[in-house]
């Protein structure tokens, strides 16, 4: 009797210590830590698990391994601000004032983030996530746009655009490196210190409160800069590589180098009682054709609407969590803007206005996934004599695309299941598709006319 009594008592005990566990799980899945890693002009070719063989990129290929790898993610814009801009709010770029790249003399500036764009972190603090950015920003140079006063908690990183030196640290002869508002000027290369400074930020978390952290680097952004050693080493390694190639492989082994130092930070932190984390990875936009950049079969690059300029390597997966299948391959169609409500999904967060970005939660969970939009709609707003100010676009609906890559060329249409490559221009052949897309474009470029892009005088 007393063994019985015994037995059911362990029973009991064990089915409680069962139920503590599962729901310690599901709370700890309910809220992960997140950390999204946006990368600056990688090439859809080159990553060594997209096709590159003379890459190697070990840890973003382990982190593709352990999750969902997409073949089909589009960038909203084949440039730096708009992509950054979409991904943070949810919503097509235009809609918050940066059509074009932000820069540091007026003459030369395409955006201005609106007053009333509300960024990420305004959604996530409600929730609970304490909120960070490492690395660049690129969204705006002094206040009210820089990313603690856009609700950042924490930032530390660059405040503009390209650097012209990763050593020193300078644009237009400007330091825009800060820690919060304070301007800082740290000794380094600027990927080692991104590295160190998110490394920096996840060991200084309490598990107690979930983080969101913005993991911008500058690279493989020209200048290609990597360190000497990295060079000679893919120069031991590739016996014919140019030097122009050898430079960037370089930079992006660098780089990935230091993004398999945040995973095993991550994967140590968990192993020692910290939260699951959801990590995300992309580019905002293609790779840059002129500096040795490989878009696999893609045609063209950086700046361009073409496919090699919008489409970029992207995966995500949990660490620390099972519930996102490892070694996933996904063809389904998303862009950056789908990252904001895919990340609130995953943290619990409502989001209380209107957005133009769909959650893919459903997809990287294993379950259905309704299809996001039936237009995807790219633009981009420049300057110089090759754009005058005026803007490219593209629309894509199902197999067509329809996009002027040039404001002073025609309208080219393709068909993407037939003519990957987009060399067979079908414009004067189907007219009705034609039409029907250019009818579209015209109205999303109304759509986008409400907005001012420029800062008021």
């Amino acid at each position: 009797m007393k063994t019985t009594v015994l037995r059911i008592f362990v029973s009991v005990c064990l089915a409680l210590v069962a139920v503590r566990s599962a729901v310690a799980e599901v709370t700890a899945d309910a809220k992960p830590n997140i950390v999204m890693i946006l990368v600056d002009d990688l090439g859809y070719g080159d990553l060594s698990y997209m096709g590159a063989k003379d890459l190697k990129s070990p840890h973003v290929d382990r982190l593709a391994s352990m999750g969902v790898r997409f073949t089909e993610f589009y960038a909203n814009c084949p440039v730096c601000s708009p992509t950054r801009a979409a991904l943070l709010t949810g919503r097509y770029q235009d809609l918050v004032g940066v059509p074009g790249v932000i820069r540091t003399h007026p003459e030369n500036n395409w955006g201005h983030l609106t007053e009333d764009a509300v960024l990420i972190p305004k959604v996530l603090k409600p929730a609970g996530y304490h909120t960070a950015i490492v690395g660049k920003w690129h969204l705006g140079l002094e206040a009210p746009n820089r990313p603690n006063d856009r609700g950042f908690d924490h930032f530390h990183g660059w405040l503009g655009d390209m650097m012209d030196d990763y050593f020193k640290h300078r644009r237009h002869g400007i330091n825009y490196m800060r820690l919060q508002a304070e301007e800082i000027d740290p000794p380094g290369h600027a990927t080692d210190l991104f590295t160190k400074w998110a490394i920096d930020y996840i060991k200084g978390r309490s598990a107690k409160q979930p983080y969101f952290l913005y993991l911008a680097y500058n690279a493989p952004h020209t200048p290609i800069q990597p360190p000497a050693e990295w060079v000679e080493k893919v120069k031991a390694r590739e016996p014919g590589i140019s030097d122009k190639r050898a430079k960037l492989v370089a930079l992006i082994e660098h780089m990935d180098d230091g993004i398999g130092q945040v995973l095993k930070t991550i994967e140590g932190e968990i192993e020692h009682g910290g939260r699951s984390t959801l990590v995300l990875f992309s580019s905002d936009n293609g790779g840059q054709l002129d500096v040795g950049a490989s878009n696999g079969p893609l045609r063209d690059g950086k700046q361009s609407v073409y496919e090699g300029g919008l489409k970029v390597p992207a995966c995500v997966a949990w660490l620390g969590s099972d519930r996102i299948r490892a070694d996933s391959v996904s063809h389904f169609q998303a862009m950056s803007m789908d990252l904001f409500p895919t990340i609130c999904d995953f943290a619990g967060a409502k989001i209380p206005h209107e957005i133009d970005g769909k959650s893919i939660r459903p997809l990287l969970l294993g379950y259905k996934q309704e299809e996001l939009r039936k237009l995807m709609f790219f633009s981009r707003r420049e300057g110089g004599n090759r754009y005058q100010g005026k803007t490219i676009e593209a629309v894509r609906r199902d197999q067509w695309k329809l996009l002027q890559n040039s404001p002073f060329e025609p309208l080219e249409l393709y068909n993407l299941a037939e003519d990957p490559l987009e060399e067979n221009d079908l414009s004067k052949k189907n007219q009705k598709m034609f039409n029907e897309l250019s009818v579209a474009l015209r109205k999303q470029l109304q759509r986008y006319g409400a907005v001012p892009w420029q800062k008021p005088n």
